[in-house]
């Protein structure tokens, strides 16, 4: 227990270059605050009482605006950033070295039973407002970029962006965990170039063809 809970505040001066003390840190953050109440509440759960495991995670609820559902499953050294508006249901499996973002969802889509919410494997980085929605499965080492909406499983090693989230493969390459998040991949862009460049194509083929020069096949 003692070792899990100093991996806990460890892996806030890994992630959070604002992180000063232990002190700082064990009395001012909220997503620290957030795991350990968790903690103690699926402890709880898995004991069946429901009740009091509901009532701790409400009451982290109201003091730290992170709801943790007591009955999700957290790997080791989860981090989350800020925190404020997280979401994480009932059914969800995080793995080890996830980081998650302020705003996050991890939730349901209102018609699944049993397994309703995500699984998110090791080393995945959320960030800022990414929805996550379904008994859907995250690849290790994978990034969803803010304001996504996340409804189909997402290979390992992949980059999402966008409404709804397009998975950019990075020929299965690790990704680095450090997302920039002012340049993320922008798949509507990336095909707007593609038509830019077939219509530059068309244009010589076209002036080509007037002055007949043109060759099949070049």
């Amino acid at each position: 227990m003692f070792k899990s809970l100093k991996e806990d505040i460890e892996v806030i001066f890994d992630q959070d270059p604002a992180a000063r003390s232990y002190i700082e840190v064990i009395l001012t953050y909220s997503g620290l605050h957030a795991i350990w109440s968790h903690r103690l509440a699926h402890a709880l759960f898995k004991r069946k009482w429901f009740f009091l495991a509901r009532a701790i995670s409400q009451i982290s609820r109201f003091f730290t605006g992170i709801e943790i559902h007591p009955g999700a499953k957290i790997g080791r050294r989860f981090f989350i950033d800020h925190g404020m508006g997280i979401v994480i249901g009932e059914t969800c499996e995080i793995g080890d070295n996830v980081t998650v973002y302020q705003g996050v969802t991890l939730g349901g889509t209102g018609k699944e039973k049993g397994k309703r919410h995500p699984t998110i494997e090791d080393n995945v980085l959320i960030a800022t407002g990414a929805k996550v929605l379904g008994s859907i499965t995250v690849g290790a080492n994978s990034k969803i970029g803010a304001g996504s909406v996340v409804l189909h499983p997402v290979p390992p090693n992949s980059t999402v962006v966008g409404i709804p989230g397009k998975v950019r493969i990075k020929n299965g390459v690790r990704i680095d965990k450090d997302l920039n998040h002012r340049d993320l991949p922008d798949p509507v862009a990336d095909r707007f170039k593609e038509l830019e460049e077939e219509l530059e194509t068309l244009k010589q083929e076209l002036k080509q063809l007037k002055e007949g020069t043109y060759e099949h096949g070049h």
